[in-house]
């Protein structure tokens, strides 16, 4: 696999040339995220629940800004990554994909036990839009601030949709790879612990909050050991539909899992894939890629962050 670099065929947003460019007005483009879900936790005990559950200091909560968090279970392993928006009083949105609501909703409701609090699935109530903005000075009213660039609008399934010009699923998709942004569907949940998912690079871990599920093992990881396998941008160098889930082998020999992947016009495909660190000795890896299947052509991309040495 060739050496990291950033690709040459990115076009000005930063996504690779399979996803249309974006608009370029000095409005906002609109996405319809119509594969995300809803729960929603209301009542005096919201917090102190989550907060016990959850991999992210909830305190951080902020109206107005998204917080991300993990779930995780006894072994440290991602269930889901949630986008946590709080609203007025104890009243606190999660967000996540459409097809782990169910599965999430039906793990968190074992621990209420005697809690002071509703959790209910809203997501036939709600509808979610991701918006796109060049100049934040011409984003809409009350968004959710996911990045820089981007924010949430969470509205009733009834609200009339925002107005902008109109961005795919794929070319947010195509944002999310190039930011480094990982997120959990069906096929990976409980398949990474989750410093595999680099969450302790974007913001999605607390080490200094109390107890949650899961935490021992994060923790371990943090303070006594290098990580060995992470997640990593790339690149096939030769046309290849990759979905989230998936596993191979590259050409050197190192297996991995793709996190999330966009395919471009070309018919390649840029993806997020945990996979060992290159250099670091290698341990056996099981169940993650026949050794005789075809090798996978690609080279490494930037992330737009560090990975821990």
């Amino acid at each position: 696999m060739a050496s990291p670099e950033s690709s040459g065929s990115s076009i000005r947003t930063g996504i690779a040339p399979s996803v249309p460019e974006l608009p370029i007005s000095d409005q906002y483009a609109i996405c319809p995220l119509e594969d995300f879900g809803t729960l929603r936790f209301r009542g005096p005990d919201t917090h102190k629940f989550l907060q016990g559950q959850l991999s992210n200091d909830v305190a951080r909560l902020s109206s107005g800004s998204i917080l991300r968090a993990g779930l995780h279970n006894a072994q440290g392993r991602t269930l889901a990554l949630l986008w946590l928006a709080a609203r007025a009083g104890d009243d606190v949105l999660a967000l996540l994909p459409l097809e782990l609501v169910a599965t999430v909703a039906t793990q968190l409701r074992r621990y209420l036990l005697r809690a002071k609090l509703t959790l209910s699935d809203e997501s036939a109530q709600t509808r979610i839009h991701g918006i796109w903005t060049r100049d934040r000075s011409t984003r809409p009213h009350e968004p959710w601030t996911l990045d820089a660039h981007r924010v949430l609008m969470i509205q009733a399934a009834n609200d009339s949709a925002p107005q902008g010009e109109p961005m795919t699923r794929e070319q947010w998709r195509g944002l999310d790879i190039a930011a480094g942004m990982p997120q959990v569907y069906a096929p990976t949940s409980a398949q990474f612990v989750a410093q595999m998912l680099n969450l302790d690079c974007i913001d999605a871990i607390s080490f200094s909050k109390g107890c949650y599920t899961g935490q021992e093992v994060i923790a371990r990881a943090h303070y006594r050991g290098r990580v060995k396998r992470r997640m990593q941008r790339f690149e096939s160098l030769a046309p290849r539909r990759l979905s989230a889930g998936d596993a191979g082998r590259f050409e050197d020999g190192r297996s991995f899992r793709i996190v999330e992947a966009v395919q471009r016009a070309d018919g390649c495909s840029e993806f997020l894939a945990v996979a060992p660190l290159p250099g670091v000795a290698r341990e056996p890896e099981e169940g993650i890629a026949s050794p005789n299947a075809q090798a996978l052509r690609a080279r490494a991309l930037p992330l737009p962050y560090a990975l821990p040495e």
